[in-house]
């Protein structure tokens, strides 16, 4: 159960409200910070993400003394401070050299985290590639191939895969988008499992997409490497609890559209709705009312003609 904080002034009933849940979220922001000991390449790898995320992200240069599996207490600090429920955390030790932590926190709590390795000989920037870069704030299309990540059960790579997703996909409380917007890809991959010990690695490529005249009436679309190139091993990870995560996944039905019985829209957008009648009765049919067609004048006729006809059986 989630603890309930009552707002002691005006401003801070205002503050909660702000956090409150909605019926459309606010799209997430991202935080990126470093700890005490964190390499140069790391370091790297944390600009080019933090450049990638632009502009849902917030980024510390400082040092911070956080073991996010130890004790989360800061990272959950950091996130209520300044609103950020995405987290990248960077560190190398001896133990753990050039490890990215990706967390996920519900109510500014952590909801789940998975540590990544990253290979400082594959790695390389931004900067490294030549050519154009996309526009900040476009979403990008992303593509997942392994069969890694289609796994029937919860484990490392699925948990990879919902959190790059959610680091990438950018703003999307708008559902339309333009074609132009669609400017580059980001391709994950992962190598198929061999056996047990060796966990496969992760591969994470961006690419540019560029769209030439190809004589036809679709265009030839060409790719280039734009980077940065990462390839990851998984580490430690931190599965969510089932009470939160139900709670976090809850929806409401607030902007759901109750459905209703015999009514349908058409082609063109109009409403056509379906009465079901009775049988019914034509004998009661009302219909126009004429002076020829009363029943009581033709009563009237015959009752006249009734006494004639008794009078001449008489004589």
């Amino acid at each position: 159960m989630l603890r309930q904080i009552k707002p002691r002034n005006a401003r801070s009933k205002r503050a909660l409200e702000k956090k409150a849940p909605k019926v459309v979220e606010n799209p997430k922001t991202a935080l990126f910070l470093r700890g005490t000991t964190c390499s140069q390449v790391v370091q790297d790898a944390l600009t080019d993400l933090y450049s990638l995320r632009q502009p849902l992200a917030k980024k510390f240069t400082k040092k911070n003394a956080i073991h996010p599996f130890e004790d989360p207490a800061s990272l959950e600090f950091f996130s209520e401070k300044n609103d950020t429920s995405l987290l990248v955390f960077g560190s190398s030790s001896k133990k753990r050299p050039h490890t990215l932590t990706l967390a996920r926190t519900f109510a500014s709590k952590i909801l789940d985290m998975l540590e990544l390795h990253l290979d400082p000989e594959s790695y390389r920037r931004i900067s490294q590639f030549k050519g154009r870069k996309f526009a900040v704030g476009l979403r990008p299309m992303m593509l997942f191939s392994g069969t890694a990540f289609e796994s029937p059960v919860a484990n490392e790579y699925t948990m990879a895969k919902s959190m790059l997703i959610d680091l990438f996909k950018g703003d999307t409380s708008s559902d339309k988008i333009d074609v132009e917007g669609l400017q580059y890809i980001v391709s994950v991959s992962a190598d198929e499992p061999v056996g047990d010990a060796v966990k496969p690695a992760i591969h994470l490529r961006i690419y540019l997409i560029s769209t030439k005249r190809s004589g036809q009436r679709l265009p030839r679309v060409e790719v280039e490497e734009m980077g940065p190139r990462m390839d990851f091993r998984v580490g430690r990870m931190q599965e969510p609890e089932e009470a939160v995560l139900k709670e976090a996944m809850k929806q409401p039905k607030v902007g759901e559209e109750k459905t209703k019985k015999n009514v349908t829209t058409d082609t063109l957008g109009d409403k056509i709705g379906r009465i079901h009648l009775g049988r019914q009765d034509l004998s009661e049919l009302q219909t126009r009312k004429m002076k020829g067609l009363k029943r009581s004048r033709d009563l009237d006729e015959e009752m006249g003609n009734a006494p004639a006809e008794d009078k001449r059986q008489k004589k």
